[in-house]
């Protein structure tokens, strides 16, 4: 159960280096040897025994082990070559790909708010508040909040549900969307209702929301997707779809798991 503790986390949204470690020997080695030279003269014979010194050059040995990474490592988290999307960013920001875990470390990219191809590379670290998890952004490798990923599972035609007591409308189509996402969202926990598609108008309105934080730690959230038929100068709920937004992966139905 490990999702429940990503809902704390932002992008939008902290950092502990480890420590390294180095080791160096060096040893010097001293000989002295003492070869025998002989000069004779008449009469006599003399040893002179000059001194001779041997210097072994200095052997070094660096050994240096360090994790350069901010916080520890942790054994749960999307596996390695999982399908990620982003999820709860509003429509109007990104979520910031950053070289190193950690809100204050360098950004090396920003990732759409419904971009939702992102690879998992199988490692998830901890810092104080929060997780990250390694990944890959059309090539560019790097660390995001683990808070704002997840698995997107299966798409349902609701618009049966929210019809049952009559066809919504609302004055604009955002107002009309947050009516759809609303209605889905939990009170305890309290969900968040982001935008994440602003509206669009043509022969139909469309929106598009993340409701996030459920009780469910297998379902994220639900993504709700609203259409509407405009009508004298108002919007009438034409269709809703919701896909489920999964913390621990999807099963081949697309159910979260």
């Amino acid at each position: 159960m490990w999702i429940v503790l990503l809902m704390s986390l932002v992008v939008a949204c902290a950092g502990d280096d480890g420590a390294a470690s180095s080791t160096t020997t060096t040893s010097l080695a001293t000989t002295t040897s003492t070869p025998s030279t002989t000069i004779s003269t008449v009469g006599s014979t003399t040893s002179i025994a000059p001194v001779v010194t041997t210097t072994s050059l200095p052997e070094t040995t660096t050994t240096t082990t360090s994790d350069e990474l901010p916080g520890a490592p942790i054994d749960f988290g999307p596996g390695q070559g999982d399908t990620l999307a982003v999820i709860g960013v509003a429509h109007d920001d990104v979520l910031n790909l950053r070289a190193a875990p950690g809100a204050d470390q360098q950004i090396v990219g920003e990732i759409p708010p419904t971009f939702d191809t992102l690879t998992a590379l199988g490692e998830t670290r901890e810092l104080p508040g929060s997780f990250w998890v390694a990944v890959d952004y059309d090539g560019t490798p790097g660390w995001v909040n683990l808070r704002y990923v997840g698995y997107l599972g299966v798409t349902n035609d609701t618009t049966h549900i929210a019809t049952e007591e009559g066809v919504p409308s609302a004055d604009t189509m955002l107002d009309l969307g947050f009516m759809m996402a609303d209605a889905v969202a939990s009170v305890d926990p309290p969900s968040e209702i982001v935008l994440v598609v602003a509206p669009t108008v043509g022969d139909l309105g469309e929106v598009t929301y993340d409701v996030i934080g459920f009780a469910d730690d297998a379902v994220r959230g639900l993504r709700v997707h609203v259409f509407g038929q405009p009508i004298d100068e108002a919007f009438t709920l034409e269709s809703v779809e919701e896909t489920a937004l999964c913390g621990r992966g999807v099963d081949p139905s697309g159910a979260c798991v």
